[in-house]
């Protein structure tokens, strides 16, 4: 990250003292805005104090070729936020950005590994190595708790009541939760924490020895890691599709729904602020739906 203009280094302090913003989300927020602050004054000569609607909507269209529907309609909530909270500090009347549109995005629904396909994921490791051990102990905790890879990873070895079955989540916005997960999940986690003490055995620099899950060198493991680890065993498993961290976040919910639970207590689970978002996250699939048409009409 380069060094911030003055304003968008009062936007980071108001986003991570006063909002509680992750530093995921900052980050992503200041790449935005950085970009966005040298089209105002490379381009348009302007600051970010005079941008305008229409020196918005011209920096937008420069991403219209290199940038899908979704990265520039996060670059304009950026913008934003951004203007929102000059507005906030009477820095400014009103905000440029209020009335730009932002581009149409594709509903698409989220991807959902069947159960059988799951399984199979769950199943796949080495449970001779302590490596092995830990990869199944984050694939069970990721799908038996619906859990985001960034909460997973901040993970402390205090966070987890294992004779409670209970796990300690930090959230989105620094909103802690609660959440349950499966016998078969505590059992996954206690066979890598009996070998866990191996990857901190030899002193190395940066370790983590708070944080339950380690790379080699005993450093907290990283959502990247995370990432290319799943990749790695969706090949052995021979799936044919690309399988994220967030696809098993996907799958828990839509199968506690299959399986009869309600969605309010799904929001629950998942930290979810508002319940539309849990809606996306929890489809029905065509083969049920077909199976309550059938059931349910008249006519079929």
């Amino acid at each position: 990250m380069t060094t911030l203009s003055p304003l968008l280094e009062k936007f980071r302090v108001h986003l991570e003292d006063e909002k509680g913003a992750s530093p995921h989300t900052v980050r992503n927020y200041l790449i935005d805005l950085v970009d966005y602050e040298r089209y105002l004054v490379e381009r348009m000569k302007l600051s970010l104090l005079a941008g305008s609607h229409a020196a918005i909507r011209g920096y937008l269209g420069t991403l219209s070729v290199d940038h899908a529907p979704a990265s520039r309609a996060r670059r304009l909530a950026s913008i934003k936020s951004f203007y929102k909270y000059l507005v906030r500090q009477k820095l400014l009347p009103a905000s440029p950005a209020k009335l730009v549109k932002s581009p149409k995005l594709p509903k698409a629904l989220p991807k959902v590994l069947p159960v059988e396909e799951v399984f199979a994921l769950l199943d796949v490791h080495d449970l001779k190595t302590v490596l092995g051990l830990r990869d199944k102990a984050i694939l069970e905790l990721l799908y038996g708790g619906g859990l985001r890879i960034s909460e997973l990873c901040d993970l402390d070895l205090l966070a987890v009541d294992r004779s409670g079955r209970i796990v300690r989540v930090m959230g989105k916005g620094s909103k802690e939760r609660l959440v349950p997960v499966n016998a078969q999940a505590i059992r996954s986690l206690e066979a890598y924490l009996a070998r866990r003490g191996e990857l901190l055995a030899e002193p190395k620099p940066n370790q983590a020895p708070e944080a339950i899950f380690l790379n080699f060198r005993g450093g907290r493991l990283t959502p990247r890691s995370i990432r290319r680890h799943l990749d790695a065993h969706v090949l052995k498993c021979a799936l044919a599709r690309k399988v994220s961290p967030h696809a098993l976040r996907h799958s828990f919910a839509t199968h506690l729904l299959g399986g009869g639970a309600d969605i309010r207590s799904i929001q629950e689970l998942l930290g979810h602020a508002s319940l539309s978002t849990t809606q996306r996250y929890t489809h029905v699939s065509w083969e049920q739906l077909q199976q309550v048409y059938d059931a349910a009409h008249p006519r079929a």
